[in-house]
């Protein structure tokens, strides 16, 4: 599913996310950016060793040894993947932080899309944050994933914003949710 946002392009597919050939895909990584499970662990497999030994320089210099903070974004080189770099960010893990939740999860594809525009990419892949392990229930991730994808494209120019997922099920929820925003439009 295509639908254009001024000059933007925002898609939906079914399929996997370390096959595409966006300048950039999003990896739902953990804090400690060592590697994982989900998408996480798909990413690191199919980008190849320096990916890790990447994170593990990004987490020693750049972030003093701490974890990257949820919501946050660092960037790396793609390695062995069609996209040229990858785009780490933390999902808030359902209920952890109830508060919080939506802002921390909203931020994660914010900063994300923020840093295409400083690097002048102009393609984005983005998984479904946080709606694997992390358990945050993916009607509602949905419906914030695409609310902060669209409100930025209506802002600024990107070029094609895609998201990628795993299942039809997931596929359909995700279409379900932007036919319901562009209606808001």
């Amino acid at each position: 599913m295509k639908h254009n946002i001024n000059d933007n392009t925002l898609e939906i597919v079914v399929g996997d996310i370390t096959k595409e050939t966006t300048n950039v895909i999003v990896n739902a990584a953990n804090g400690s950016l060592l590697g994982g499970g989900g998408v996480d662990g798909a990413i690191h497999h199919a980008a190849g060793p320096e990916l890790l030994k990447a994170c593990q320089e990004m987490r020693n210099n750049e972030l003093n040894g701490e974890e990257l903070p949820t919501g946050e974004v660092i960037i790396t080189s793609g390695f062995q993947l069609p996209s040229r770099f990858i785009i780490h960010t933390v999902g808030p893990i359902w209920n952890q932080t109830p508060d919080l939740q939506e802002e921390l999860l909203a931020n994660c594809y914010r900063n994300a899309l923020e840093l295409v525009k400083v690097k002048k990419l102009s393609s984005i892949s983005f998984p479904s944050i946080s709606t694997g392990v992390y358990g945050y229930p993916i009607h509602e991730a949905a419906a914030i994933a695409l609310q902060t994808i669209i409100q930025f494209l209506q802002e600024n120019d990107v070029g094609l914003v895609k998201v990628v997922l795993f299942s039809e099920r997931d596929y359909s929820i995700y279409q379900e949710k932007l036919k319901y925003l562009i209606e808001k439009i």
